[in-house]
Parts: structure tokens; sequence; C-alpha cells
């Protein structure tokens, strides 16, 4: 693969994966697996599936792993493995948020790298502890923001940082859903009834869930940092605990003599919206659209001139969305597939990493600073609120 001083790919061996949660019938684990597998830089060989040993021993079996590697406890799992002459070398921690900290932490202070789901955890103070550990690490850690791994994402933040648009002025951050229109937690839907419980999810709900997706995408692309927000959460459905609609008002700090704003809405009970992630960025020399829904579409606009269609391997596709590209241009490549650049990039980093080395700098992944950044978005969402939509320092 790419490693620093070297410009071709070389195949390395695969890197022993290890996984915590993503049992049986848990929607994010298989398509963490599917990441995992897509570019074939990763073999699982181990598992903590589910804190139940029946139904843990049974997502082993379903998945073809030495009943000898499957376990029902987390710790006991970073402690054998890394005692093992083959044990793992990476995990993937696709349990609810509250589960992420302690899981994370006892792979960390082993020095298995972790490839872990956002948000970064379910409080800020355990956030800060997290970031403290990865800090005195020496593994890896990756947060799977995937949506930074689409390549025409990769291509507005690369036209972004050349000046293609300009000095930033206004950032517009989007991701409507509808799936939780209806009460659909008291029915005993596993997804709703983990994401709506403060206990489990945070203190966060549409904002942890998708508002920090939204926000991570708007800072990417835009090169910014935030310096402070106002922020309006409702939920609007009767008896739920947690907000399922938020509108945040954006300031960022000065770049390039701009000081620019920035608007942000999630809901999760927009009905028609199935999941709308938008980002527009507009700046002093012209604009950038991209949907995901039309992941492969990147739309230009310079200023006085007529909007431009850039496509992910078409003409007028740079670099950085080549790079992560796998297929011909007119073969749509999508969710998974990004998903999987993320899980490639972390790959990169790891194999470096055995070689004594760092990644070629082209290789991006989000880290757990990008994760400290969401958590420190949704604490400051939730206290504005309190606050009557006041503003708030970030």
């Amino acid at each position: 693969m790419a490693i620093e001083g070297s410009s071709t790919e070389t195949r390395q061996k695969r890197i022993r994966l290890g996984m915590v949660g993503g049992g049986s019938g848990a929607f994010i684990g298989a398509v963490h697996r599917i990441a995992a597998r897509l570019d074939d830089h990763y073999e699982l060989v181990a598992g903590a599936l589910s804190s139940t040993p029946e139904k843990a021993e049974a997502s082993g079996s379903e998945l073809g792993l030495d009943p000898s590697r499957v376990y029902s406890d987390f710790k006991e799992m970073a402690i054998r493995e890394a005692k093992l002459k083959n044990g793992i070398e990476a995990v993937a921690i696709v349990t609810p948020n509250h589960v992420h900290y302690a899981a994370a932490k006892e792979f960390l202070k082993r020095g298995i790298h972790v490839i872990c789901d956002k948000p970064l955890t379910s409080t800020l103070a355990d956030a800060k502890k997290l970031k403290k550990a990865a800090d005195e690490s020496d593994a890896l850690f990756v947060l799977t923001h995937n949506y930074t791994g689409y390549p025409m994402v990769r291509q507005a933040r690369e036209m972004i940082e050349n000046g293609d648009i300009g000095a930033v002025r206004l950032v517009q951050m989007e991701y409507p859903q509808d799936w939780l229109t209806e009460n659909i937690e008291q029915s005993g839907q596993k997804q709703a009834a983990w994401r709506t419980d403060p206990a489990r999810s945070g203190a966060g709900g549409s904002t942890g869930d998708i508002g920090t997706h939204a926000y991570n995408l708007g800072c990417f692309v835009s090169g910014l940092e935030l310096e402070e927000l106002a922020a309006d959460l409702d939920s609007f459905v009767g008896g739920r605990q947690l907000d399922d609609n938020a509108h945040v008002l954006m300031r960022f700090r000065e770049k390039d003599g701009t000081r620019a704003k920035g608007m942000l809405w999630c809901s999760q009970v927009a009905p028609g919206h199935e999941n709308g992630l938008m980002v527009r960025v507009y700046g002093t020399k012209g604009g950038l659209e991209w949907t995901q829904k039309d992941p492969n579409y990147l739309w230009y606009t310079p200023f006085g001139e007529p909007k431009r269609l850039l496509t992910r391997a078409g003409a007028g596709a740079s670099p950085a969305a080549a790079r992560v590209s796998r297929i011909p241009s007119g073969h749509p490549e999508g969710y998974l597939e990004g998903f999987a650049n993320i899980y490639s990039e972390a790959a990169r980093a790891i194999y470096a990493k055995r070689n004594g080395g760092k990644a070629d700098p082209s290789v991006i992944y989000p880290t757990i600073d990008d994760g400290m950044r969401g958590m420190t978005f949704v604490d400051a969402c939730v206290r504005s609120s309190e606050r009557n939509g006041a503003w708030i320092k970030v």
C-alpha cells in the first residue's frame, strides 16, 4: 500500500481484525464488515459480538470465527488477543455509544488499533478520557465518519483548499430523515430504542446520531473551525427523551480574512426524507454543492458563469477523487464504497505503522480529534437550547 517514501502500492499481509458489537441483527456491524472486506485489507478473526454469551457464540458461528476467539466480554477479548502470537492488530467498535469509551480504552492501552463508530462516546466527559487514552497509546484511533470517504467530497475539499471558490463565506449542512416520525421506540424497534435512550445514546438524539455527520462533513469540506453556535432543539414526538430535530446557527473562526457563517438542520421527523445529507459551501468566487443521494456528482458554480456538473471519474475529476475511486465513470459508487474508503485509509496507516513509518500525507481518515469536535458540538447544542438558543463558545 501507499507508504511514506513509496510511490507504488505494495500488497501486505491482511490486518487481523476483531469486532466489538455487531452481532446478529445489528445493521452497522454488517456495514463495517463489508467495508473492511471490500478492498481485501482485513481478515476478521475474533469478536465480542454481543454481551450475551449465547448470542455471541451464535453470531461468531454465523461469521465462521474460531470458537476459541469468540468472546462475550470485550475486556477478556482485549487481554487474551494482546497475548496471542497472531492476535488482532485492530478492532472495530460498533456498539451503542455508551460502550465506546470502555471498549476502546481496553484495546488502546494494549497497543491495538481502534476503528470506532461515531459519535465518539455518549458523554463529553468520557470523550475527554478517551482522547487522553488515545494520545498516550501508540495505537491509531480511527473514527468512521464515513461520508468523508466519498470521492466527490474529497474533490470539494481539494477545490476549496486550492482557492477555486475563494474565501469561504457560507456553509449550509442538512441531514433530514423521517424514520422516527412516530414513536417506534415504544414498539421495541432495536435501532430506535437505543438511539432515543439517553443512557445509551448520550445527551444528543438527532444531533448526536446524524447532526454530527453533517457538522463533520461541513468542517471537513470547508476547512473551517467552529467558534460558537446557537441551537434550537426539539423533541416533537410525545414522550421522546432526546431531540429529534435541530436548527443550529454557526460562526466559524476567521480564515483568509473572512469570518464565515453556517447553518445546520438535522431531523429524524421530516416525512419524505429518507437520508437527505447535503452540504453547500459558498465563497467569494463561487460555490459547491454535494448531496449523498447523488454522490458521484459535484455541482460547481464559478461566480458569473454557468453551473458545472463534475463527475467522480469524468473530465474534471481531481487527484483527490481519483485516488479513492475504484471503477470507471458511469458506474456509480455509493455508501458502502465510501465507508470502505475509511477502512482502506486506516489500513494504509496501519501498514505504515507495521513498517515503522507514517502513511503518505494523502491518506486521510477521521481521528480522535474529529470525535472530540463532534462531542463538543453536541454538548454546545444541548447547552444552547437549554438557554433558549443562546450563543455558546465552542
